[in-house]
């Protein structure tokens, strides 16, 4: 069963999966905040009033905690071909995962000490519009869940730095950071992460 993580809380992949993982799935889930009509519906334009349009990233850092890659809408693959993002949700429509970033730990240089994955809302609107927001790291083999991490996403930030994939003596642990920010894209967040290395 899913460990359900809290704040600051730091798992072992290995011993929450019951033995050696080579490739995990981050998924990220949400849904825009149901609006009983009124001014604010419609304000943002385009398409639905209800459709937010977030966006998971995955930042590679080296042991400099310089950033080595980063995986986005605009990059969905990362140079090495260890990071592979699904692809852009514009909505938060439907249900389970939104977006995903598949992830061969194996593949990873030696030289990438920790993956940081955040979530930043493209479109401007605030975290006080999304409700039901989640990430979660799965086993790729067995799409069995390994744990989940339920965002407290409420608040009038942009961005929220979700979770960090670290190597810590020879095995990949997870830790849920939920710090959040501000900025429409993963350049504005990058400042901030590199406090949380």
């Amino acid at each position: 069963m899913a460990i359900s993580l809290q704040k600051g809380q730091k798992i072992s992949l290995a011993k929450e999966s019951g033995g050696t993982l080579s490739k995990v799935i981050m998924g990220l889930g949400w849904d825009a905040k149901k609006s009983g009509g009124g001014l604010l519906k419609g304000m943002f334009g385009g398409g639905s009033s209800n459709s937010i349009d977030l966006d998971a990233s995955c930042v590679l850092f080296n042991e400099q905690n310089k950033v080595a890659d980063i995986v986005y809408f605009g990059q969905l693959k990362s140079r090495d071909g260890s990071i592979i993002h699904t692809g852009d949700n514009r909505t938060g429509e439907g249900d389970g995962d939104d977006e995903q970033i598949l992830v061969d730990l194996d593949k990873i240089p030696a030289t990438v000490k920790a993956l940081v994955f955040t979530v930043s809302s493209y479109t401007g609107q605030t975290f006080d519009e999304v409700e039901n927001a989640y990430c979660r790291i799965v086993n790729n083999s067995n799409k069995s869940e390994i744990a989940r991490y339920t965002l407290s996403a409420q608040g009038s930030h942009t961005a929220q730095i979700m979770a960090k994939l670290y190597r810590h003596n020879g095995e990949w642990k997870m830790h849920a950071i939920g710090e959040n920010g501000t900025g429409r894209t993963i350049d504005n967040l990058v400042p901030l992460i590199v406090t949380h290395l």
